[in-house]
């Protein structure tokens, strides 16, 4: 079974893990989270990351990171090879459902669950509300409207 990692922008990782553990609470071993402070630097993360990724051996990993091109979603790039992990970036709260649902399956099918997961739990679920304009009060009569045909 791969191990999970979400690392986000403080203090979204550590928020993720709590909404996993509330929504599933046998997920606490397998989930982990790393959170990036404001300010931290690339090198910081990625000592952290590497750390993390030691205590799992040689366990195959899944990192969900927040942005693709932020700091936490380039470290997890970075270390990844050399890890055994596979990164998806976008972590949002369905796609980290889904992989806790799944999180027996292989590293590839957990990837592809993790994507599907996100895109589809991303939809828009209600429009605007009509304006209230006045009602145009008026005669539909032909004759009135002779610019009509």
């Amino acid at each position: 079974m791969p191990q999970l990692l979400i690392v986000a922008h403080a203090p979204l990782a550590t928020s993720l893990r709590t909404v996993a553990q509330h929504t599933y609470p046998d997920c606490a071993s397998l989930l982990q989270a790393l959170d990036v402070a404001p300010g931290e630097s690339p090198e910081e993360v990625e000592v952290r990351l590497r750390a993390l990724l030691a205590q799992a051996g040689n366990t195959e990993t899944l990192i969900l990171a927040d942005v693709f091109g932020a700091t936490p979603c380039n470290v997890a790039l970075r270390v990844a090879d050399a890890h055994r992990a596979r990164v998806v970036a976008g972590v949002n709260v369905p796609m980290l459902w889904r992989v806790l649902c799944y999180a027996a399956e292989p590293l590839e099918a957990l990837v592809a669950r993790a994507v599907s997961g996100a895109t589809q739990g991303v939809m828009q679920v209600a429009v605007s509300r009509p304006q209230n304009q006045a009602v145009k009060t008026g005669n539909d009569d032909q004759v009135q409207h002779s610019h009509q045909q």
